[in-house]
């Protein structure tokens, strides 16, 4: 997966330390109540389509950005299901992350699903009720979508 140039710079100065990073995600759902999940390369889980926000970009452009260039579909950001910080992690080259995401509702627009770059293997949709398993932060967002309420979620302590 292409680590952002600007993250690049950053890792040059303060190498492997801990670093908070502005995350989008989209749980993207059509007229048929299908998802769109994308087989990640790196870990070869399903998930929903995320990534890093570019330095200045508004959450909703960057995650209609990322939808597109991680699966060939065009999609409308239609609200926000939640705001969430993900747990500390490692990746594999050492790097300490932690990400302020930001979730939203989609619905596709035009394009057709596949593998469009080199972060996922796979792409497809998927019966919003026969999703193969998900990260447990993935499913939070599912049944949260679900559950049904437009107020975005978020945690209080």
């Amino acid at each position: 997966m292409p680590i952002p140039e600007f993250i690049v710079a950053i890792r040059t100065k303060i190498g492997h330390d801990l670093l908070w990073l502005p995350g989008v995600t989209g749980l993207v759902v059509d007229d048929e109540q299908r998802v769109l999940l994308v087989r990640r390369a790196d870990t070869l889980e399903w998930t929903l389509v995320s990534g890093c926000l570019d330095p200045g970009e508004q959450p909703a452009a960057g995650i209609v950005r990322e939808i597109d260039e991680e699966t060939g579909v065009t999609a409308r950001a239609e609200r926000v299901l939640a705001v969430d910080a993900t747990g500390q992690f490692t990746h594999p080259n050492g790097d300490e992350t932690v990400f302020m995401d930001v979730v939203f509702v989609c619905t596709p627009t035009g394009g057709s699903a596949r593998v469009n770059d080199d972060e996922s293997v796979d792409v497809g949709w998927f019966p919003i009720a026969d999703l193969p398993e998900l990260p447990a932060r993935h499913q939070a967002y599912v049944k949260r979508y679900l559950d049904g309420g437009e107020a975005a979620w978020f945690a209080q302590a």
